[in-house]
C-alpha cells in the first residue's frame, strides 16, 4: 500500500486536473441514476437491466480518466487489472460455492456473463472501490493498515443499499433469507474480506480527493432518495444512509481541514 500520504492540491487544481475529462461523465452517471425510475415509468421494466449496466459502465470510465490523469499509467492499468480480474474470482466464488458472501446466484437479467457473472459486476467494484480507498487515505493518512481497514467498511458500507436493491430488481437471490432484509449477515463480513484484499493487491498510490468524495457521497444520497422514495425500501435507505454517511460527513470535515490548512501555508 502506498496510501500514506493525503493529496493535498488546492481546490482549483482539482477541478482544473482532476475533474478534467470526468466532470462530464460524473454528470451524465448521475443523470442516468435520476432517469432509472422515470425511464422504467415511461418506457417499461425491460429498460432497468440496460440503464443500470449503462450507469455501471459510465462511472467506472470517469473513474478510469481521473487515475489516469492523477497516477501514473502503470499504476492505473494494475488497478484496473487487479480489480476487474480479482473481483470477478470472489464474485464466482461466491456465487459457485457460497464463500465469502454465503449463497446466492445471479439471474439471466444482466448481460452478458462470464461463467455466471455478469460483466458488469467487477466494473461496478472498480466504479466504487477508489472512492473507498479515498475514504481510508482520508480517515487514516499516516497509518496504512488502518486504511485498508477504512476502506474496506467504507465499501461494505455502501452494500447496505446495494444488496436488498439488487435483490428486489431480481438480479441475483439469495439460497436462504437472512437477517438485513433477506440478505444473510455473513454477506457483509464478505464485501470487507474482499474488499481488503482487492485493495491490499491493488496497492493504489495516493489519489486525488476531491472527485472520489464527489462519487461517494453522490452514490450515498442518490440511494437513500431512491431507495427511500421510488423503491419502496425505508429500512435499507435508512441503514444505509447512517453508514455511508457517517463516512461522507467525517470524510468532507477532514478533507475542507486539510484544504484550509495547506491554503493558509501556501498563503504564509
Amino acid at each position: 500500500m502506498n496510501l500514506n500520504q493525503t493529496a493535498t492540491i488546492p481546490f482549483s487544481r482539482v477541478l482544473a486536473q482532476s475533474f478534467a475529462g470526468a466532470g462530464w461523465l460524473i454528470a451524465a452517471w448521475t443523470l442516468g441514476m435520476i432517469s432509472v425510475p422515470i425511464l422504467l415509468w415511461t418506457v417499461g421494466d425491460w429498460t432497468l437491466p440496460w440503464i443500470i449496466t449503462v450507469n455501471v459502465i459510465v462511472l467506472a470510465a470517469a473513474n478510469i480518466v481521473i487515475l489516469v490523469r492523477n497516477t501514473s499509467l502503470r499504476a492505473t492499468l494494475r488497478i484496473i487489472a487487479v480489480v476487474i480480474t480479482g473481483s470477478w474470482g470472489v464474485e464466482y466464488l461466491g456465487s459457485t460455492t457460497g464463500f465469502p458472501f454465503s449463497h446466492y446466484d445471479y439471474t439471466p437479467l444482466l448481460q452478458p456473463q462470464v461463467a455466471g457473472v455478469p460483466a458488469i459486476i467487477p466494473l461496478a467494484w472498480l466504479m466504487m472501490l477508489p472512492a473507498a480507498w479515498v475514504i481510508g487515505q482520508l480517515l487514516a493518512p499516516s497509518h496504512p493498515l488502518f486504511q485498508v481497514i477504512v476502506a474496506g467498511l467504507a465499501m461494505t458500507a455502501w452494500d447496505l443499499f446495494l444488496d436488498p436493491q439488487m435483490v428486489g430488481w431480481n438480479f441475483w437471490h439469495w439460497a436462504e433469507d437472512g437477517g438485513y432484509y433477506g440478505i444473510p449477515w455473513l454477506n457483509f463480513a464478505g464485501w470487507f474480506l474482499a474488499s481488503v484484499v482487492l485493495t491490499v493487491a491493488a496497492q493504489p498510490p495516493a489519489l486525488p480527493v476531491r472527485p472520489f468524495l464527489v462519487i461517494y457521497t453522490l452514490t450515498w444520497a442518490l440511494q437513500t432518495i431512491g431507495l427511500a422514495f421510488f423503491w419502496n425500501m425505508p429500512g435499507p435507505a435508512f441503514w444505509g444512509f447512517v453508514a455511508m454517511g457517517l463516512f461522507v460527513a467525517v470524510a468532507w470535515r477532514r478533507h475542507l481541514r486539510d484544504s484550509r490548512r495547506d491554503q493558509f501555508a501556501q498563503a504564509v
